[in-house]
């Protein structure tokens, strides 16, 4: 009987013979001179003698090939990120002890935000968002190369959420706002920023609607107009560049939705434009005055109110003399677009009106019972003591300068002020969440919150502070 051979012996066998060969008849194996190869201290053998069979060469490469690789994004991001910049904003936080509480007073702590911003102008000018820097005490720009530069804020406006700072530099490496009025739904955008400080980072996307409005996080506020991309958008980013592949800049990345991936908001770079150019200018957004009081169409007004429109902006109140008066508007109207875009809340109409120049006629379509009517409105800055004017006439309040702040003069009988309780002496600290001190600073947000129906005032007297709101209509 004939015995078979176990498979791992014969198979063992098999690879000795070859082996044996390979030593007798191929070529040793060679070892390149140098340290790199061997142990600390030992030299290290050179080949006997060359290979009887030398290996076939690499491909040489082409010219230029690696150049082939570089795509249009890799394109933008070398264009766009050396004026892009990383934003460390420190401020001073005061907070009672813990242990304490307010018996020993407050202790001060430094807390630090970061975000991204760009270099509009090679002599230092540079944009980012408004929350960014709030109540910085002190700011710090990072170029990609590496140098941190002292920032200044040459102007900020937190409706509009942008801010202008000043770096002492020149000669930056920049780039300006483009356009955002010819976007495309679908077409690759870049952000450019600094996503949990892990600076110049660079993500791509697509641009996924216009025209969003969106609530803030504490749902005081309404954002109107948005850009929405799915490029990775992450807290850092706030302030950074969103770009086209023609390396224009068409937006400045600002939001994110709570808990969502892959959605992200930019303010649009037409409507920033206006903002940068008062904030250079003037160090504040210049507000313009229409004389319009709108409120939002929802389905339950239009029902109390026998509207045959369900979506668009109510004229609630003409003032008197008012680019609106002028233009025809009357209260009952219904606002459904602007510049021919729909329009599905107030906000939408305020945002068209800061987009644009001062005196550029807006292009409304208007409905007035049955009928449609195209009417030109043409805002204009607002009269000097407008906003005091508006403050005495709705709510009943005539203030005065003092030393260091403001005190009211004067509460008019049977007004909202004096339902309120407030009396004359008493001091106005805050209006609408910012600190005012002159006339003319209470004056600008009594006017800025006309445009939203009501105004919220924190006043003193003796050692208490009130929050009052009080509504414009």
């Amino acid at each position: 009987m004939r015995r078979l051979l176990p498979i791992f012996p014969l198979a063992l066998l098999s690879g000795c013979l070859i082996a044996l060969a390979a030593l007798r008849y191929g070529a040793r194996p060679a070892v390149l001179s140098g340290s790199a190869g061997g142990r600390a201290g030992e030299p290290v053998l050179a080949a006997s003698r060359p290979p009887a069979s030398p290996a076939l060469p690499l491909p040489a490469a082409e010219p230029g090939s690696r150049q082939l690789r570089r795509t249009p994004v890799v394109a933008v991001a070398e264009r766009v990120s050396p004026a892009v910049v990383n934003v460390s904003a420190e401020s001073i936080v005061r907070e009672a002890d813990p242990f304490f509480g307010g018996l020993l007073g407050s202790r001060a702590r430094k807390s630090q935000s970061l975000g991204s911003g760009f270099v509009i102008d090679a002599n230092g000018i540079v944009v980012t968002n408004a929350h960014v820097v709030a109540g910085a005490s002190r700011i710090v720009v990072t170029t990609l190369d590496g140098r941190e530069l002292q920032a200044s804020v040459l102007g900020s406006d937190r409706d509009a959420d942008l801010a202008v700072l000043k770096v002492a530099g020149s000669r930056l490496p920049a780039v300006p706002l483009g356009s955002s009025a010819d976007l495309m739904i679908g077409e690759t955008v870049v952000a450019i920023g600094n996503p949990f400080g892990l600076s110049h980072s660079v993500t791509m996307g697509v641009l996924s609607a216009r025209g969003r409005t969106v609530p803030s996080e504490a749902g005081e506020r309404v954002f109107t107009d948005f850009l929405q991309t799915d490029a990775s958008i992450n807290p850092g980013n706030s302030g950074g560049p969103l770009v086209n592949l023609a390396g224009q800049v068409i937006g400045i990345n600002t939001a994110i939705v709570s808990g969502a991936n892959g959605i992200g908001f930019a303010i649009p770079a037409d409507r920033a434009r206006r903002v940068v150019e008062d904030l250079l200018r003037f160090g504040a957004l210049r507000g313009v005055w229409t004389g319009l009081r709108l409120v939002t169409i929802d389905p339950e007004l239009a029902r109390r109110n026998d509207l045959a429109a369900t979506r668009g902006a109510l004229v609630y109140r003409v003032y008197p003399d008012s680019p609106a008066a002028r233009a025809g508007l009357a209260e009952g109207d219904v606002i459904s677009a602007v510049q021919g875009q729909p329009v599905a809340a107030r906000e939408d109409v305020t945002t068209a009106v800061y987009s644009l120049p001062e005196g550029t006629p807006l292009a409304l379509r208007v409905q007035r019972g049955r009928r449609a009517l195209d009417v030109h409105l043409a805002p204009v800055s607002p009269p000097r003591d407008l906003g005091l004017r508006i403050l005495a006439e709705r709510a009943g309040i005539s203030v005065a300068g003092r030393q260091g702040g403001l005190e009211i003069s004067r509460v008019a009988s049977s007004s909202q002020a004096a339902r309120t309780g407030l009396e004359p002496g008493d001091a106005i600290l805050q209006a609408n969440g910012r600190d005012v001190a002159k006339p003319d600073e209470l004056g600008e947000e009594v006017l800025r919150g006309y445009d939203r129906g009501g105004l919220l005032l924190v006043v003193q007297r003796g050692r208490f502070a009130y929050n009052l709101e009080f509504q414009l209509d």
